[in-house]
């Protein structure tokens, strides 16, 4: 459906951008903040910047929406929901203090509490967006029952801005939990793997968990973040702790420990190799211990173990390697953040066709941005 409002300065040059773009066959970079600049396949193509579009537009407490435009900090709008006592329940990564909604929504990163809340997507209700033609269009709404066309909104978390240039989106929030703790242990891999399944079926109050430790055996410290009804988390401690002798974490040092996890500050992530990658695993909850040939003894496991980090060589038979052993598990691979020696071209995502039943999307993929821009001006190839 076409947005009537189409007289904003910003956005008139937005159009004018894309449709110089499209008459002289080049095709543009979105940038908000630039802090996930590193993320996703590199290009030199001229920037797009969407922070000349910002502020927050409407925001309803009551309804749990808060909507807003894609340049907006994305700091500004957590600001705003916690005066609230609001809050992005899947912890958006910043990874810099210039971070923009927008950008946040490119990206479809979500932080610890994926695991129980869900992801980037599963929130984003409507958005407004200018196409490969410069055609200002709007999508979804600002409630969840909504069905006023089609779910385009879904498609956007995670694009990389390389479907359309998002101008608005409406976002569902949650209210914070009422009560929280964390709970620290001593154990290993495959016995934190297996008791982070069993609770993941039960009735307790878990909103995020991590495992650090050496790979190739022996204990790692897994740490468990309760959220929920006062009641449940309180019941929830001495019966989790007894069981794998946990103790609970000062709330002050628990709060550092998740938002570092978040932006990635933790020890674990540091000093990573010039001629290394950190890749990023995502696997079915059943998948046990992996081996990596050559990686880092060190990893890291979040999600209940569904999203795990490693570093290893950052060579292209490397990721190979791992790619084929991701998919064996039902899963697969992504190169999240390179070493300063490697190779740039390097794909940092796998591709459909490299995953079991991918044909079919990968021509609904390619159906969507050809309809979404015919004259390529959003093809940077950013994602494959």
């Amino acid at each position: 459906m076409t947005s009537s409002n189409q007289h904003n300065p910003a956005i008139k040059a937005f159009q004018e951008q894309i449709l110089n773009a499209v008459s002289s066959k080049q095709a543009l970079s979105i940038q908000g903040g630039g802090t996930k600049s590193w993320y996703g396949n590199v290009n030199q193509y001229t920037k797009l910047d969407t922070r000349a579009y910002s502020g927050i537009l409407e925001y309803q407490p009551e309804e749990l929406v808060i909507t807003a435009c894609a340049g907006t900090p994305l700091k500004e709008i957590e600001a705003a929901l916690h005066e609230k006592n609001q809050v992005l329940a899947f912890e958006p990564p910043h990874f810099g203090a210039d971070t923009t909604f927008g950008g946040a929504i490119a990206a479809g990163l979500a932080g610890p509490g994926r695991i129980s809340v869900g992801n980037f997507r599963d929130f984003v209700l409507g958005t407004r967006i200018l196409d490969g033609k410069g055609q200002d269009l709007s999508f979804g709404g600002k409630v969840m029952k909504n069905v006023a066309g089609y779910d385009v909104s879904r498609l956007l978390p995670g694009s990389m801005g390389t479907l359309s240039l998002l101008l608005e989106a409406s976002v569902k929030v949650l209210p914070k939990p009422a009560a929280t703790a964390t709970l620290r242990c001593q154990i290993s891999q495959a016995q934190a793997l297996k008791v982070l399944n069993e609770w993941a079926g039960q009735p307790l109050p878990i909103s995020a968990s991590c495992w650090i430790g050496n790979a190739a055996g022996g204990d790692g410290e897994l740490t468990i973040r309760l959220a929920g009804a006062s009641a449940a988390v309180k019941a929830a401690i001495p019966l989790m702790s007894s069981l794998v002798l946990a103790t609970e974490v000062d709330p002050q040092i628990a709060q550092i420990f998740w938002d570092e996890l978040r932006e990635q500050q933790l020890p674990a992530f540091d000093a990573l190799g010039a001629d290394q990658t950190l890749y990023r695993l995502a696997l079915p909850a059943a998948c046990g211990p992996l081996s990596i040939p050559n990686a880092d003894p060190q990893i890291v496991l979040e999600w209940h173990g569904q999203q795990r980090w490693i570093k290893a060589p950052g060579d292209a038979a490397t990721f190979e390697a791992i790619k084929k052993l991701a998919t064996a598990n039902g899963g697969h691979a992504t190169r999240f953040k390179q070493g300063s020696n490697v190779d740039p071209a390097f794909q940092r995502f796998t591709l459909l066709s490299e995953q079991a039943h991918s044909k079919a999307l990968e021509l609904v993929q390619a159906r969507l941005r050809s309809a979404f821009d015919p004259s390529g001006v959003f093809a940077t190839s950013r994602l494959p």
